[in-house]
């Protein structure tokens, strides 16, 4: 898919607002490259940086001149998430934040030997990375330290007074990570295993002892877990008809029927990922085996996945959508609705807006 070069301009524009980047300086460098990073990484639909060079809109430069710009960039130290990228989460957040917010959290893996620990925040149905972490290892649950830190780094994004909920999978049920969540007064439902421990009603038994049948649910309140008997929490037990085995919940909420509605919403965490690998970007093709360079990749494509949305929106507006797809209903995620959108511009000589939030 081809970028123009008057988009590539107006995005390192905006970047340059957004970051209140100075002109002339060491940072607009960096911004420049980053620029061409996101116009290459939507354009190639792949972070190999020998396919992202191939559809960098700027006339002139070799390619490898470009791959070598861009290992440079993911390199270099004073590229952080605090410099180019949490002022844009920061601001995503704010525009969010008159509703309750929903975070997910989950982790996959990318580039050659690296985990991402990813939070995210629920934004028009689909899941806007937040904040994350890379640390070498395989597909597997991180130590609880890790979690508890990304909650308290994620802290600093929230707004004060902020009503938020917390979602997790069956990795995100210890004891220290519920302590930090409530200690931040969120709310939080996340899956447990059917080996964990529990006390309830003078009684110590594992969670999967509750009784439940297929199509029904069991809610115990005022329920300790593990040794520790930490609590007071909530376990809930689900069967839907439609699947083979329950699902055990654990949460702070009072309600355990808005509980597993809210939970569902946890899977959107998934969709993004695939957008951002097999989908769309392709992030876990990536030769990068560092987890501090994989890390400062992730900025380039979060930022690229962001503006996708949001020309999706836009074309959702303009009533594009009928323009490239069927108009009896709609088989597309937003994000392939962004990525059409683009196509159609391009082919169309339209112009779409370039925004991060």
């Amino acid at each position: 898919m081809p970028i123009s070069f008057q988009t590539y301009r107006t995005i390192k524009r905006t970047l340059a607002h957004v970051l209140h980047t100075r002109r002339g300086s060491h940072h607009e460098q960096h911004l420049n490259t980053l620029a061409a990073l996101i116009c290459g990484i939507v354009g190639a639909q792949h972070v190999q940086f020998a396919q992202i060079a191939d559809h960098v809109p700027i006339r002139g430069c070799k390619t490898e001149s470009l791959i070598g710009r861009f290992r440079r960039w993911v390199k270099h130290d004073t590229i952080t998430l605090d410099d180019y990228w949490l002022p844009i989460a920061r601001a995503l957040v704010a525009s969010l934040a008159s509703a309750p917010l929903t975070l997910l959290l989950d982790g996959t893996v990318a580039g050659r030997g690296c985990v991402v620990l990813m939070a995210s925040v629920v934004s028009h149905g689909r899941a806007i990375p937040l904040r994350w972490t890379v640390v070498k290892g395989k597909k597997g649950h991180l130590p609880q330290a890790a979690h508890c830190t990304l909650i308290n780094q994620v802290r600093t994004i929230i707004p004060v007074g902020a009503t938020v909920l917390v979602l997790g999978d069956g990795e995100f049920d210890g004891t220290d990570l519920q302590a930090t969540i409530t200690a931040a007064g969120w709310q939080y439902v996340c899956r447990t295993a059917i080996n964990i421990l529990i006390t309830a009603h003078d009684r110590v038994f594992t969670v999967g002892a509750l009784p439940i049948r297929r199509g029904a649910a069991v809610a115990l309140t005022e329920v300790q877990m593990t040794a520790e008997r930490y609590g007071p929490v909530s376990v809930i037990a689900v069967w839907d008809a439609a699947y083979a085995q329950p699902l055990y919940l654990i949460t702070s909420l009072a309600d355990a029927v808005v509980a597993i509605e809210r939970y569902r919403l946890r899977f959107r965490i998934e969709c993004m990922f695939a957008d951002h690998k097999s989908r769309g970007f392709h992030i876990h093709k990536s030769h990068l085996a560092d987890p501090a360079r994989l890390g400062r990749l992730l900025i380039a494509t979060s930022l690229a996945y962001l503006w996708v949305h949001a020309v999706a929106l836009f074309a959702q507006e303009q009533d594009w959508v009928r323009r490239f797809h069927r108009t009896d209903r709609c088989d597309l995620s937003l994000f392939q609705i962004g990525l059409r959108a683009l196509r159609y511009a391009q082919r169309e000589g339209k112009r779409v807006p370039v925004q991060f939030h």
